[in-house]
């Protein structure tokens, strides 16, 4: 079956239940007509400009990489920008909203336990989710294979860059990783007995290496490194970057001048990301609480080592910063 009629059924079918709840998608077959009305304008250019006497050489032939197209500037690149554009959003915030819900206070989880199986309707949602993002990023890969194919250049794969480079590869996106986490949080609660529902879907932590590795059908494969790029050592109470990239809480507020208990996001709009140098990202910080909890669990010695060390940390700077601030109020 070819991947336009997989991605119709998905759209449509009782597992992607997407058009109620994940109304963008990447709206693949429209997409692909406006590449085959191009391809046609290209073929009529070419039997016109041969019927002319003009030789059918090699430059002839990859028309559209030397000419702009029109069609494909206003139609689809656009487009396909807006998409991704939404369909990172919605991602983003389902998992915000699933995440909030497992860690809600007590009361509230007690509550919605008392109407409902809660952590089968949890597992369920990170299904879809995980779903919805694989299947998007394939209809992306796929179209944009095709636009380069069809003007025979590398403006799609130029345009996947950029895509990445903006934040908008949704498998590139941090909240992946805490689905991941998610997962075997619950896969562990259940005395790792692996739910039905994730039969495709496998998540593991490397024993000799810090790296989390999300198996998805049709053997595709991401490997994230949990790596901090500052103490090179497993990050410990982790926070991603609105760039992506993953540090320690400490090392991450070290390297933008602010005290541990002030928090990653006191940090200056200036102040840099020590991998990238992006500007501005640290406004965007997300806490990465499955995985601290995951890790805490996996590598019970290692997380209290780290957390008493951090712990000391802060209260020898929050001593150090009220020193200051009695001084400056007193004046000596």
């Amino acid at each position: 079956m070819k991947f336009g009629e997989t991605f119709m059924e998905y759209l449509q079918g009782d597992q992607g239940k997407v058009s109620d709840k994940y109304s963008p998608h990447v709206e693949y077959k429209r997409l692909k007509k406006v590449l085959k009305s191009c391809r046609a304008c290209r073929a009529s250019a070419l039997k016109e400009s041969n019927s002319n006497g003009e030789e059918d050489d090699h430059e002839t032939s990859n028309l559209c990489q030397f000419e702009s197209c029109q069609l494909c500037d206003q139609k689809f690149f656009s487009e396909l920008k807006k998409e991704a554009s939404d369909i990172a959003g919605c991602f983003s915030s389902r998992v915000r909203r699933l995440l909030q819900l497992h860690t809600a206070p007590g009361m509230q989880k007690y509550l919605r336990q008392c109407f409902k199986n809660d952590q089968q309707a949890m597992m369920q949602e990170c299904q879809i989710l995980i779903e919805y993002a694989m299947m998007n990023a394939i209809a992306m890969q796929k179209i944009l294979k095709k636009y380069d194919k069809v003007h025979c250049s590398v403006n799609g794969r130029n345009f996947k860059s950029k895509m990445r480079a903006e934040r908008l590869e949704i498998l590139q996106s941090p909240w992946l990783i805490e689905l991941g986490a998610l997962y075997l949080n619950f896969n562990e609660s259940n005395g790792g007995k692996s739910n039905e529902l994730f039969s495709q879907f496998s998540c593991n932590l490397s024993d000799t290496e810090p790296i989390m590795t999300l198996m998805f059908p049709d053997s595709v494969k991401l490997e994230y490194d949990l790596t901090c790029p500052i103490c090179l050592d497993m990050v410990f109470n982790p926070y991603a970057l609105g760039c992506g990239h993953l540090f320690c809480k400490s090392c991450a507020c070290s390297a933008a001048s602010v005290m541990i208990f002030q928090g990653v996001k006191a940090a200056s709009k200036e102040s840099k990301c020590p991998v990238c140098r992006e500007v501005g990202t640290y406004a965007n910080a997300v806490h990465m609480m499955e995985l601290d909890l995951l890790l805490k669990k996996r590598y019970k010695q290692y997380w209290k080592e780290r957390h008493a060390s951090e712990r000391a940390e802060t209260v020898k700077q929050s001593r150090q910063y009220w020193d200051l601030q009695t001084r400056y109020v007193i004046g000596y």
